[in-house]
């Protein structure tokens, strides 16, 4: 089961914008337009303490020059893992338009302003399902989390605005990389890559596929 990529399709160094946020914010755009599914969907990978990893997919909130922004439950696996370990990957898998970019970085709470805006703009129905789930954690059965969210939605019934839950927010990766991953004709994908110098600066280096 594969494709072949197209020949005419290429990402040379030329091509690149001056950095990453530009060139992202110019993919980003590609993907909208595309018609991809929720072209903001990115798997993120954590460690645990002890190094060993997981994934899962989240979606894209926002992003900026200082890095990229998604919210969750801060006792979930993902949130403990950030914690113990404050490392992590982001993969924005654009394969319908033979593209990803990879980006690794530190990963560290957004300040609480910043989640409380956001939790504010969500719909009501996802507030109270902050609330109600015990995010990675067992539980016995579905009735169990239909009837915790009844119960969140009874305590806030009277309520205009619903509290952001002390244990939710959002979390910033401050990129070191970004890879940008075109398909080419016989595997040899084009891979370009902004990475981070210690002295603050970034340079561009060619990956081979």
């Amino acid at each position: 089961m594969r494709n072949e990529y197209a020949a005419d399709l290429g990402l040379t160094e030329a091509d690149l914008a001056v950095d990453w946020h530009t060139q992202f914010d110019s993919w980003f755009a590609d993907a909208v337009a595309f018609g991809l599914p929720e072209p903001n969907a990115m798997v993120v990978g954590t460690a645990d303490a002890a190094g060993r990893p997981s994934g899962r997919t989240v979606l894209l909130k926002g992003y900026d020059p200082s890095g990229f922004v998604f919210f969750t439950n801060h006792l979930s696996r993902k949130g403990v893992e950030a914690s113990a370990n404050p490392y992590a990957s982001l993969v924005f898998p654009w394969f319908a338009m033979q593209r990803q970019v990879v980006v690794t970085g530190r990963i560290a709470p957004v300040d609480r302003a910043e989640t409380d805006a956001y939790f504010a703009s969500r719909p009501r129905g996802s507030q109270l399902g902050a609330w109600a789930s015990p995010q990675s954690q067992v539980v016995p059965d579905r009735a169990a989390l239909e009837e915790r969210y009844r119960e969140v939605a009874e305590r806030y019934a009277d309520d205009a605005a619903i509290p952001t839950p002390p244990h939710w927010g959002g979390l910033r990766v401050r990129p070191d990389s970004v890879e940008f991953w075109q398909g080419r004709a016989g595997r040899l994908h084009d891979r370009l890559r902004f990475r981070h110098l210690d002295e603050g600066a970034w340079t561009v280096e060619r990956l081979a596929p």
